[in-house]
């Protein structure tokens, strides 16, 4: 009998990181993920291809079955070690649109980037971005798991002065703009969000 990793009523991108805490943590075996949408069947089934997983998904009773072997031969071709990557999170929110549901983005993303296996060297905020670094911030538990994984967690100094936010900083280091320029000129690949 297969394992089962029972994901139904889990918001994205809940359901993957669960698949694939499992599957880091075995060398071979098969396990059914069961989903209750559509957009939740469609990641687990593309991060199973992407790790050279064997995966087949069937609706049964509303229920997305999603059937996944991991063999002793899989390798996962995006698990490489990015040289000196840089991500500049220049808002508290992602994308343009509604507000709520770019904080909602934005938190997401910082879970799901804490929970990868490829992670920047540097995360620096700036402008708005210094929001997620303060006390009170929903996000300081992942920018705080960034950090003790190795990530250095950079805010401008600045940005956090203009926000009068300096004193509530409760994760990473203050810096400046000569600092943020060099990691950015000196990275291998920059990301701004």
């Amino acid at each position: 009998m297969d394992n089962i990793i029972d994901c139904k009523g889990l918001k994205c991108p809940q359901p993957v990181i669960n698949t694939k805490k499992y599957f880091n943590d075995i060398t071979e075996g098969t396990a059914t993920v069961i989903v209750d949408n559509d957009v939740a069947n469609s990641n687990i089934s593309k991060f199973a291809q992407s790790n050279g997983f064997t995966v087949s998904s069937e609706l049964i009773d509303g229920l997305y079955h999603i059937k996944i072997t991991k063999s002793p031969c899989a390798c996962n071709p995006m698990s490489f070690k990015q040289n000196n990557l840089v991500i500049i999170v220049s808002n508290d929110k992602m994308g343009i649109g509604n507000d709520e549901l770019g904080a909602t983005l934005m938190k997401s993303y910082l879970y799901a980037l804490a929970e990868s296996d490829t992670l920047p060297t540097d995360l620096i905020f700036i402008n708005g971005g210094v929001k997620l670094t303060v006390e009170g911030s929903d996000s300081l538990i992942n920018i705080k798991t960034l950090q003790e994984k190795g990530v250095n967690i950079l805010s401008c100094g600045a940005c956090l002065d203009f926000y009068s936010l300096k004193e509530k900083l409760a994760v990473g280091e203050i810096t400046n703009m000569y600092t943020i320029v060099e990691k950015m000129n000196s990275s291998s690949n920059t990301i701004k969000l």
